[in-house]
């Protein structure tokens, strides 16, 4: 399974990345720390052109250069890019965050926890839902 980790915080993606050691599933996590880099590496892209399409994007809202909320409207209304689920995994509990990522047909809204262990159990279950009992749509095409 290929997941792309859009983060501009070091720490929350060496937590994922601690969190996804213990996988059950094989995982290749890729990270873009803003959002141009985001759609150039969704876009194959520059020095992202050998880059395979992720099945899952875990997405920051606050990012820098690119807002979490353009390029989660960029992804989704791609035809290329429309059917990756994207889980957005954010600190805002904003209702207009909450409601403007759905409206833009984000597939999941996930308040990031501060505590370690909630970081892990939060990537443990993104990981049972997203990777073993979803069908993605990466496994039908």
């Amino acid at each position: 399974m290929n997941i792309l980790l859009i983060e501009d915080n070091p720490g929350d993606v060496r937590l994922t990345q601690e969190a996804f050691k213990e996988s059950k599933v094989a995982i290749t996590l890729s990270v873009t720390m803003d959002g141009v880099e985001a759609i150039k590496f969704l876009k194959k892209e520059d020095q992202y052109s050998n880059e395979q399409t992720p099945d899952l994007i875990l997405l920051d809202l606050n990012l820098p250069k690119r807002d979490g909320r353009e390029v989660l409207q960029e992804i989704k209304t791609d035809d290329q890019l429309k059917r990756i689920p994207v889980v957005v995994l954010t600190t805002s509990n904003a209702e207009q965050d909450i409601l403007k990522s759905y409206n833009l047909h984000v597939n999941c809204y996930i308040n990031k926890p501060v505590d370690f262990d909630k970081f892990f159990d939060i990537i443990q279950k993104i990981e049972d839902f997203w990777l073993t009992t979803a069908i993605l749509p990466s496994m039908v095409s």
